[in-house]
């Protein structure tokens, strides 16, 4: 099966390589405040109150993270496996339309349940979710697949 919009698989081990030191400094530099003075630069922003582009102080450390949390995990998750067939698709389509599923519920659940500054942080972690949940979810249907596939040999 041709898949274009797939990057070659030799890109999903630079994307884990990636992925898991961003989440996990990422995650350790939220819970402890943790923002470098030398990060510290006046970038551009949108504030819809004042004029409509202005600069702001701003410590860059999160979106650095963000920044690669996000093109890792796009990397990881749309990256081809070794051999790429009709099945494999199949499981990451299901993958993608659960974890789509997984993501808006969570979102429904934070929209009707959780408020204030505590949804704002369900909100920027809801960011990420999507392409964690689908990478989980293919991997872990894919191990199955193949411990199956391993048995009936």
């Amino acid at each position: 099966m041709r898949t274009n919009y797939l990057f070659p698989n030799q890109f999903k081990r630079i994307g884990w390589l990636i992925l898991i030191p961003s989440a996990i400094f990422g995650l350790v530099t939220i819970m402890y405040e943790y923002e470098p003075s030398f990060l510290d630069f006046k970038v551009p922003a949108i504030i819809i109150d004042e004029p409509f582009f202005t600069t702001d102080e701003n410590n860059i450390l999160n979106e650095i993270f963000g920044v690669l949390i996000i093109i890792s995990s796009l990397i990881v998750a749309f990256s081809k496996e070794k051999t790429e067939d009709e099945y494999i698709s199949k499981i990451r389509l299901e993958s993608l339309v659960w974890a789509v599923y997984c993501n808006y519920g969570i979102l429904l659940f934070s929209f009707l349940f959780i408020f204030n500054f505590s949804f704002l942080w369900v909100m920027i972690f809801n960011m990420f979710t999507l392409l964690l949940f689908f990478i989980i979810r293919f991997n872990w249907q894919l191990s199955k697949f193949k411990k199956s596939a391993n048995y009936e040999e």
